[in-house]
């Protein structure tokens, strides 16, 4: 579904120009459902940005569905780390934006709005505004809105980062659940190692910056996965080891003359 080959990308700031990613090929399987770790800079967001056609690539290239990215799509949504909810629209007209801006009817999916809102908890409150919410449950609005359009691919960066870790762990199981229904590819960036376990069938390491492929990690672990469950503990606490270990690692020095290249 997701085909990067050799994707860098570079950018040129008043310090001087920064590497942020180098050399990526990776190979993401329709309905899969991939996380990329790394570490704070290391291009994680980039990435994503690269995938879902906000930003161009400096060389390399990218395809979804055997088509070249080279601008936002349709079939690919984004879900930020804030909601990004419009303050004066209800839950209900916020989670039908998409539907507008891409001139889709209205009264076409405005059943499926309210489904989505119903699965993720929110029935009786498609007309409360996002200041009358919580934290988790503007995130859950955000989510539906991102679902609202049947996308083909979601990527999301860190959405879950802003919330208290009870919200975090129970929106993370939404998510899965919603996954094993829709069956959507996913790209999921994050900084929690637990959290990569629990929702990934791989795991993708980055190196610090400029960020390389270091190892791509399978989690063989059955679904739906709780932290909760002690059947999963022992192979959550042993893949979430081996990704500590690769995180902590260091790179060697580059070679003199190709820092920055």
């Amino acid at each position: 579904m997701i085909r990067l080959s050799e994707v860098s990308r570079t950018f040129d700031g008043r310090a001087g120009r920064v590497e942020a990613l180098r050399g990526i090929t990776l190979d993401v399987a329709e309905g899969e459902f991939v996380a990329v770790l790394g570490r704070s800079g290391c291009g994680k967001s980039t990435l994503l940005r690269l995938i879902s056609g906000l930003i161009p690539v400096s060389s390399g290239e990218i395809t979804v569905a055997g088509a070249p990215v080279t601008g936002p799509r349709r079939d690919i949504a984004m879900l930020f780390q804030r909601p990004a909810l419009l303050p004066w629209r209800t839950v209900l007209d916020n989670v039908l934006l998409p539907v507008e801006i891409f001139g889709w009817k209205r009264a076409d999916h405005r059943d499926r709005a309210r489904n989505l809102l119903d699965v993720a908890g929110l029935s009786g409150f498609e007309k409360r505004l996002p200041h009358e919410l919580s934290g988790g449950m503007q995130q859950r609005v955000s989510l539906c809105r991102s679902l609202i359009g049947d996308p083909r691919v979601m990527l999301m960066d860190e959405p879950f980062s802003a919330l208290d870790a009870l919200t975090r762990e129970e929106l993370a199981g939404e998510l899965q659940r919603v996954h094993m229904r829709n069956g959507a590819t996913v790209v999921f960036v994050t900084h929690s190692i637990d959290e990569a376990v629990l929702l990934a069938d791989r795991v993708v390491v980055l190196s610090p910056r400029p960020g390389r492929v270091r190892k791509v990690v399978e989690v063989t672990i059955p679904r739906p996965r709780t932290l909760g469950r002690n059947a999963h503990l022992a192979d959550v606490a042993r893949v979430s080891a081996d990704l500590h270990e690769l995180l902590m690692e260091r790179d060697e020095p580059a070679t003199a003359g190709t820092e920055g290249r």
